[in-house]
């Protein structure tokens, strides 16, 4: 199946060309294998509570990550826009480990 070339380009904003997008492959990386809320995302990544959030709003924003819950113990799903558009993810992914 082709990939959408609006999903494309977003994705490759979101993760390319923004400030933060190496943390926000990160963070989609971690809950890809499994859910985990804030804390933990902070814990695994070593990054700072209010960064998380940041990384958070800026994929629900786009669409990329669900939110399952409320408040303090909300984990965080892949989306189903992502999960659909997971090759281009990956196809990002792989440009950036060979470009380093």
């Amino acid at each position: 199946m082709p990939t959408d070339p609006h999903a494309k380009r977003l994705l490759w904003f979101v993760f390319v060309g923004s400030k933060g997008g190496l943390n926000r492959i990160r963070l989609v990386s971690c809950i890809r294998n499994k859910p985990l809320n804030a804390n933990q995302l902070a814990k695994e990544m070593n990054l700072d509570y209010k960064a998380i959030q940041h990384h958070v709003k800026v994929l629900e924003k786009n669409n990329l990550i669900t939110r399952v819950g409320d408040k303090y113990g909300a984990a965080f799903f892949v989306s189903t826009f992502l999960e659909v558009n997971m090759s281009v993810f990956d196809e990002i992914v792989s440009k950036l480990e060979k470009s380093t």
